[in-house]
Parts: structure tokens; C-alpha cells; sequence
């Protein structure tokens, strides 16, 4: 039997198609068009999505023997909204997880209603990418479109109604709504009021391995597939990569490289740090994760070789930083190109060279953008720690970590062991690991994880080095805080 797995991103579609053993078939992506109405907003049409899918799914399943495809599932862009009308239309385009424009509502959750308040609802605090606040916008600022209300969904859920017809969400993603009293697996009426809302708006609620339906026949007949295709509702992309990385359980970890960073770690028990510098959301597995975002990563140093030391050779930049450079470097680098997320919550926040002197070379420039990244990664990973958890090594993924020096810097500024990957298809192979779990293939996410996931290659950390980055890092440490100040004048 086949599983597809769909990752709905910002910019395309990814269609994974595996077999029952885990073996990738094939792989399809398909572009549609980001708009950017005014400065800071970001908007999709929902309509581009379903079309991209359709033809997707079509082109995926076009040389496979159609009666065998099992099931589908999805990793997605999380914290969009997608509101629908008693009609079943869309009402508005969908206002996406990098939409700037809820500042104004962030603050009256954040200030008024209060961070300890929204907190105890949803387990996190309000930030302009989550749903909640985009809900008040349109609230506030489209008061025509939100007396039309009468669905309200996330971007991947919206392919999975059409799909199915039916209307549901999985415990990951709508974590990141700040609709989801995350600890107790169910919304939180305390702010659907706040927003002006009815929980019947919202979405059922599923596990992501969980089927929500098979394929509305019309839908089965145009794909040329048999309508017992079973949905899974899937999971956030993050979540749905984690799945893919084999980080389920407890204590797990995934670090990615990407063009922002992130460090997820599962865990059986619910958790929140007491200032909220991690989210705190349901995991894919029945489970939950804690989760930091730093804004800039594999960006920091995209923009360091292309922009200001003019070079696309990235690897020919790495070459000159040799072993015995690493744990001395004095120069430091704050990677707060665009503001922080994780775990500062400062939107102030900038990038910033320190120490360098007369002597300071273009390659200590460089290990310093590296070092620097891998720091702030760590800032999250202290607050995991700090909770009790025990992290004993850690999967890594992203472009940044095809860099066999930032890869050494990683395990030893972490102290920790870095298993590589395999395979590093993420939200989209999770998507289908899900729909295996839903359609019986595997009797859990866990048994889907161990039967797929394959590691060859660990960096071991060097105890000397280790030793080396502690003092590093401990210096970086007090960097932040003492420009804090500065930064938001």
C-alpha cells in the first residue's frame, strides 16, 4: 500500500509518496503566489492551495496502481487563518503565520487581558504570527467579514475539509492558535470569548495519527482512486518533521538549521516554563513538545557571506576556520537579524558584533556568525533543561547542517551527541508516516519512527572543546541583557 503525505508551505506544496516499508516513491512540489497587501501583512488564497494539491496528488499517483493508495496525511504551516462563510466560501485570503499586522491585539492579550492570564488558558502568550490575535483583527478591522463567520480553520485543514468535508484539526497545530487549552487537549472557552467567538466555530479535534474521514466521492473519482482512502488529520509542520526525525518520546530532540532555527523536544508530560520563552504544545504522538524559534539561523550566515562579505562560496568561507580556532574565538556575534522569538520574546532585538580588535580576521568574523547562532540555540535549550528535562543527544536537520564544521560547533557547544540523518524529507514524509499510522500500517507513531527513521552518522562532542565553548558561551550569556537596553531605545 501507498501513503502521501502533503506539507502545505509558505511558498509551495511538497507531495511525499511512501510505500508501507517507508520507502520514498516519489516526490512532487508546486508553487503558488504570496501576496503582501501592505508592509508587514502576508496573505494566501486558500483556493491556490487546493488547486496546487489536486494537481499534485494527480502527478504523485500517476504511475503507481491507483487501488493502492491507503491513506493521506499533512504537515503544514501553522497559525494561518482561514475563514469561512455559511456557504462553505472563503471569506477573506488566508492571513498567514508571518503576518506582522495584530501587533495592537497582541498587546490588549499580552497587557490587558495579561501574559500570566493567556498563559494559564493556553500555555503560551499571544505573538502576532498565532491565530488568536488575527481573529481579533479581522474582529476589529473587518467587522463585515467577521459577522460571516462560521468556520474557522488552518491552512492544511482547510485541504483536509475539502477533501473529506469534513471540519477538523489536530491537537499540534491548534497549539499554535492560542485558541487550545494545550494541557487538557481541548479549546479554551476562556478565549474563544475573548475573541468573540463559538467553539462550534472551531474545528473537531483529533490526534494527528487519528483518521477524520476517507475522500468525498467526487474527490475519489477525480483522483481515480477508491473512496475508502483514509485521511489522517495530520499534524503542524514542525510536529509533522519531528515525526520524520524519528523525535518522539520522551526527552527527545531535533535541532534545525534552517532559515530560522528551532529546537524541539518531546516529552510525555505537559510543561511550561514560568516565563513562556518556549511554546508549549501538543506533540503528534498523544504527547507534547516544548519548542523554541530563533528568527534567524541558516539566515544569519546567508546574509553575512552574500550581502556583506560578497561570496557564494560558503564552503571555501568555513575552510580557514581550522580545529584549533574553534573555543577561541573572542569575537561574538548576536543573531538577532529580525528581532527574537525564542527564548527573549524581543522584537527590539538586533544583530551585533562584539570584540573584535586590530587583529580580528574575516574567518573570525564568520566562526563568530556560526558560534553565535549555535548559542542562541542553546539560550532554548537551557530553558528545557531547567524544567527537569534530560537531553542526552539530539537529531539535527536544515541546510546549516550539511556544514561539517557547524555540525562539530553544535555538539560541543551543546555538549551532546548529533546523530545525522538518512533521510531529511520533513513535514511531508511525516504527513505520510501519520496516514501509515491511521491506516494500520504501524500500531503507533513510535513503531512508525523505529521502523523509518535511520541515523548514519554521529559527531561526538570533545570534552576539551566542550570545555572550551562553556566559557564561550557563558561570556554570550551575559551579552544580550546588558543591550537589552539600548536596543529598545
Amino acid at each position: 500500500m501507498y501513503y502521501a503525505g502533503i506539507d502545505l508551505g509558505t511558498s509551495s506544496v511538497k507531495l511525499l509518496l511512501m510505500d508501507g516499508k517507508g520507502e520514498i516513491a516519489k516526490i512532487v512540489s508546486r508553487e503558488y503566489p504570496l501576496s503582501f497587501p501592505q508592509p508587514g501583512w502576508s496573505e494566501q488564497a486558500p483556493e491556490d492551495w487546493w488547486r496546487e494539491s489536486m494537481a499534485g496528488l494527480k502527478e504523485l499517483i500517476a504511475d503507481i496502481d491507483k487501488s493502492q493508495l491507503a491513506g493521506i496525511s499533512f504537515g503544514g504551516q501553522m497559525h494561518g487563518l482561514v475563514i469561512l462563510d455559511e456557504n462553505d466560501r472563503v471569506i477573506r485570503p488566508a492571513i498567514l503565520w508571518n503576518d506582522g499586522r495584530s501587533t495592537k491585539e497582541c498587546d490588549y492579550l499580552n497587557g490587558e487581558i495579561g501574559q500570566d492570564k493567556i498563559s494559564s488558558y493556553t500555555a503560551n502568550i499571544a505573538f502576532a504570527g498565532f491565530t488568536a490575535p488575527k481573529i481579533l483583527w479581522v474582529k476589529n478591522n473587518e467587522p463585515e467579514n467577521f459577522k460571516k463567520i462560521r468556520k474557522i480553520m488552518l491552512p492544511k485543514d482547510y485541504l483536509a475539509y475539502m477533501l473529506t468535508g469534513v471540519n477538523a484539526t489536530d491537537v499540534s497545530d491548534a497549539s499554535g492558535m492560542l485558541l487550545l487549552d494545550v494541557k487538557n487537549r481541548k479549546w479554551s472557552q476562556e478565549m474563544c470569548d475573548l475573541c468573540g467567538i463559538t467553539t462550534d466555530m472551531l474545528p473537531q479535534l483529533f490526534e494527528s495519527y487519528e483518521c477524520i474521514g476517507t475522500l468525498k466521492p467526487e474527490v475519489a473519482a477525480e483522483l481515480g482512486v477508491p473512496a475508502t482512502v483514509r485521511v489522517a488529520a495530520g499534524a503542524g509542520d514542525n510536529a509533522a518533521a519531528a515525526v520524520a526525525t524519528g523525535t518522539v518520546g520522551d526527552g527527545n530532540c531535533n535541532l534545525s538549521l534552517g532559515t530560522s532555527g528551532t529546537i524541539f523536544i518531546s516529552q510525555k508530560s505537559f510543561s511550561v516554563d514560568e516565563n513562556n520563552g518556549l511554546h508549549s504544545f501538543c506533540d503528534a504522538n498523544g504527547q507534547y513538545h516544548l519548542m523554541g524559534c530563533m528568527l534567524s539561523a541558516a539566515s544569519c550566515n546567508k546574509w553575512w557571506m552574500d550581502e556583506i562579505i560578497g561570496t557564494r562560496d560558503y564552503a571555501g568561507e568555513q575552510k580557514g576556520i581550522t580545529d584549533d580556532r574553534l573555543g577561541e574565538n573572542h569575537v561574538y556575534f548576536l543573531p538577532y537579524l529580525m528581532g527574537e522569538r525564542s527564548p527573549i520574546n524581543d522584537p527590539f532585538a538586533r544583530a551585533t558584533f562584539i570584540g573584535m580588535t586590530m587583529d580580528s580576521t574575516r574567518q573570525d568574523m564568520t566562526q563568530a556568525v556560526l558560534e553565535g547562532v549555535t548559542f542562541a540555540l542553546r539560550d532554548s535549550f537551557e530553558v528545557a533543561k531547567s524544567l527537569g528535562l534530560k537531553i542526552e543527544r539530539t537529531k539535527i536537520v536544515g541546510g546549516g547542517a550539511k556544514s561539517p564544521l557547524w555540525r562539530k560547533m553544535v555538539a560541543n557547544i551543546f555538549g551532546i551527541p548529533l546523530d545525522i540523518l538518512k533521510t531529511e524529507e520533513g513535514p511531508s514524509l511525516g504527513g505520510a508516516m501519520l496516514a501509515a499510522v491511521a491506516c494500520g500500517e504501524y500500531a503507533s507513531v513510535e513503531e512508525a519512527a523505529k521502523a523509518i527513521v535511520q541515523v548514519v552518522d554521529t559527531v561526538e562532542p570533545d570534552p576539551e572543546l566542550t570545555a572550551k565553548y562553556e566559557k564561550r558561551y557563558q561570556e554570550f550569556k551575559k551579552l544580550y541583557p546588558a543591550l537589552k537596553g539600548v536596543f529598545a531605545r
